[in-house]
């Protein structure tokens, strides 16, 4: 399984950015597509996950109304809508992967940084 992520960047506070995840290498029928994010010197933390079947959506707090994840099954690719962007943003984003009835994840991408000036 590959999961390529891209479109971090730099932006100012109340910014939008867009990431996509593009998977690839296996079916992702019945698997729980997700982004996660670090932060310097903090651990990593969710951030939001999109069911593969369905789009059943959830949402770390910090983010809610303000992020929208989505997924293109023609495509194969998980995109992350950043609106409303605040400092405390920055992090380096991972997407990831999982099979539904799994409880950690299972694949990871490598990581694209956003880095939120204020």
């Amino acid at each position: 399984v590959q999961l390529q992520a891209s479109g971090g960047g730099l932006v100012q506070a109340g910014d939008s950015l867009r990431l996509s995840c593009a998977a690839s290498g296996r079916t992702f029928t019945n698997h729980v597509m997700g982004w996660f994010r670090q932060a310097p010197g903090k651990e990593r933390e969710f951030v939001a996950e999109i069911t593969w079947n369905l789009g059943s959506t959830n949402y770390a707090d910090s983010v809610k109304g303000r992020f929208t994840i989505s997924r293109d099954k023609a495509k194969n690719t998980v995109d992350l809508q950043m609106n409303a962007l605040k400092s405390e943003d920055t992090a380096v984003y991972y997407c990831s992967a999982r099979r539904s009835q799994s409880r950690s994840v299972n694949w990871w991408g490598q990581g694209t940084l956003v880095t939120v000036s204020s």
